[in-house]
């Protein structure tokens, strides 16, 4: 079984009566060979780290090596608590969780790349949110694990999914469009609903540059990640409404491919364009180099 365009997708999961998560699972079973218990306590293990990063990250407000990212998330937390976030429960956890795994891996800890490490944040952010907030079981959690692979899988092979190769719009993008279609089926719509949703959280970010600061996946890396879980509980609501794409996901998963083939290479994770050439990101990159010139 091989799953070409999320039109494929779709169809599969329609004629199977299976939802995506479970066609990713019959996939792997498949392809890997092992038996359904064991990839099942696989993924579960990942579901762990991810725990485990985003608890680190809430308790420790220490910097990163670089100087530049770390503490935000401990702010966050402490903010949320106070219960004064205008975003409401849902993203104002997904954005604390998502800055707590951000800033893990930034301090070198062990995250779960997702679908890379400078994207991180984003799935772990909206599924710990549901957690907390709808008391989602861990069982149903690493069944999201399973629809966010499954997108994640279709866009990668039909595109990219390297801030280097096509952009932030591939990493960041990719990781809110992957968080936006598992809310959907963890909230039980359809596999329909969901390939909806990753459309619409996917073409939101059409375009957006890799430009981080120094080489470093911290700024704006970090922060766009927070945004991404804002934006993945969008496309969600939308979907879940019956709002549609106008523009089949598959379409706009071409699209990105082809703004990422078109984009400066300065722009593309080199640190050469963007952010990471203004004044203050010139001076964090010479701040860092003379540091490692004296170590």
């Amino acid at each position: 079984m091989e799953i070409r365009s999320m039109n494929e997708l779709i169809d599969i999961c329609t004629y199977e009566q299976k939802t995506i998560g479970e066609m990713m699972l019959m996939m792997e079973i498949e392809r890997s060979e092992k038996d359904k218990e064991t990839i099942i306590n696989m993924m579960e293990e990942r579901l762990i780290k991810m725990k485990e990063a985003v608890d680190s990250g809430l308790i420790d407000g220490s910097a990163a090596p670089s100087g530049i990212s770390g503490g935000d998330a401990v702010k966050m937390n402490h903010y949320a608590n106070q219960e004064k976030a205008l975003s409401g429960e849902y993203i104002r956890d997904a954005m604390t969780f998502s800055l707590a795994t951000s800033e893990s891996n930034a301090r070198m800890g062990v995250i779960v790349a997702t679908p890379t490490a400078g994207a991180a944040g984003i799935l772990p952010g909206v599924l710990f949110s549901l957690q907390k907030n709808d008391d989602t079981r861990y069982s149903d959690l690493v069944m999201g694990l399973f629809t966010a692979s499954a997108l994640g899988y279709v866009i990668a092979n039909r595109s990219f999914i390297s801030g280097a190769a096509g952009g932030c719009q591939a990493e960041v993008g990719s990781a809110t469009a992957m968080a936006a279609g598992t809310i959907v089926e963890l909230k039980g719509g359809t596999p329909k609903q969901a390939v909806n949703a990753t459309a619409i959280a996917l073409k939101s970010l059409l375009g957006l540059v890799c430009d981080p600061v120094a080489g470093l996946v911290e700024v704006p890396c970090i922060k766009r990640n927070v945004i991404g879980t804002s934006i993945a509980f969008s496309a969600a609501d939308l979907s879940l409404a019956g709002v549609e794409s106008r523009i089949p996901c598959d379409e706009v998963i071409e699209t990105m491919y082809r703004i990422g083939n078109e984009m400066p290479r300065t722009l593309r994770e080199t640190s050469l364009g963007g952010l990471a050439m203004t004044e203050t990101g010139k001076k964090v990159k010479e701040r860092l180099f003379r540091k490692s010139c004296e170590i």
